[in-house]
């Protein structure tokens, strides 16, 4: 059984005990319960539900593991010609979780 989820403006396709890195969720503490009330599809061995835009009454609960960084990305501009060199990094921050229940 899977779902296709909304979480946070991105979509997951998203299994029972899978590990999924969501967009950052500040509110929540490690170990913190999420719901996921944003179902767009749930398959159940073959059985297809598409909701419209959303399932009604279906819900994915999770638990929030931690918060992580991602890798760093290296932000280069140059003009040449010009002596014009700026070198940044970023590193986009996750939440790592624990997907439980698919109802």
């Amino acid at each position: 059984m899977y779902a296709i989820v909304d979480i946070a403006g991105k979509q997951f396709k998203v299994t029972q005990d899978q590990y999924v890195y969501a967009p950052f969720m500040g509110s929540n503490e490690a170990g913190a319960s999420v719901e996921f009330d944003k179902v767009l599809l749930t398959d159940d061995n073959g059985k297809v539900k598409i909701g419209s835009p959303t399932i009604k009454g279906a819900k994915v609960t999770g638990k929030v593991l931690e918060h992580v960084k991602g890798d760093k990305v290296i932000v280069f501009k140059k003009k040449r010609r010009k002596g014009y060199k700026v070198k940044n990094g970023h590193r986009q921050q996750f939440t790592k979780v624990l997907i439980e229940k698919i109802s």
